[in-house]
């Protein structure tokens, strides 16, 4: 038995639970029971709205820029080096596993203009969304304006751009739909051809 480390890792733990509980008032909500582990880079704080028992381990860089906001609903985990951008509309729903390295944002850069350096050219802000108890795998990223319904599973390293429906699984970059939950079979099961659009549903 690891007792030693067991207690190490116990006492940490207590330590992200009491800072979460002193940076709560800085945010527009940080509910109970959930933990924010060092070191964290936290931008627009005023526009996040975490839930009840949300887990964020150490590395966490959130940025709501402009009016952006981001919701995160009750008893979400969210791995190390999490980077999410908002500068319309993000939200993850309750119950999602989020892994280690993963990046979410609603925002692109425009190049429309090639006679414009890229920083001069307008962002293009679409919704994005991640429907309750989705498992976000190792690396994986998430595209302005994704829509994922509740459920889903996305590979590691994973690059998701598009509206998929739920208890879908997703792999490769780009993400394609590679299996379905079957509620009658009670397992995953390969999908045929699963129409995908880039557009809100």
């Amino acid at each position: 038995m690891h007792t030693g480390g067991t207690l190490v890792g116990t006492l940490y733990k207590l330590a992200w639970v009491l800072r979460a509980f002193l940076v709560a008032p800085f945010f527009g909500r940080f509910g109970r029971g959930g933990y924010l582990g060092p070191p964290a880079f936290i931008s627009g704080s005023r526009r996040m709205y975490f839930g009840r028992a949300v887990r964020i381990f150490p590395g966490l860089r959130a940025e709501c820029i402009g009016t952006g906001s981001l919701t995160v609903g009750d008893d979400v985990s969210i791995g190390q080096g999490f980077h999410v951008i908002a500068s319309g509309s993000v939200e993850i729903g309750e119950g999602a596993l989020i892994s280690a390295n993963v990046f979410v944002t609603d925002t692109d850069h425009g190049f429309d203009n090639p006679d414009l350096p890229i920083l001069r050219q307008p962002n293009v802000i679409r919704p994005t969304f991640i429907g309750r108890r989705c498992f976000l795998g190792v690396g994986a990223r998430i595209q302005a304006g994704t829509q994922l319904g509740d459920g889903c599973v996305v590979g590691a390293n994973a690059v998701v751009k598009g509206a998929f429906p739920p208890y879908s699984m997703l792999a490769g970059a780009p993400a394609r739909v590679v299996k379905h939950y079957d509620f009658e079979q009670s397992a995953w099961v390969r999908s045929g051809s699963v129409a995908i659009s880039e557009n809100r549903p």
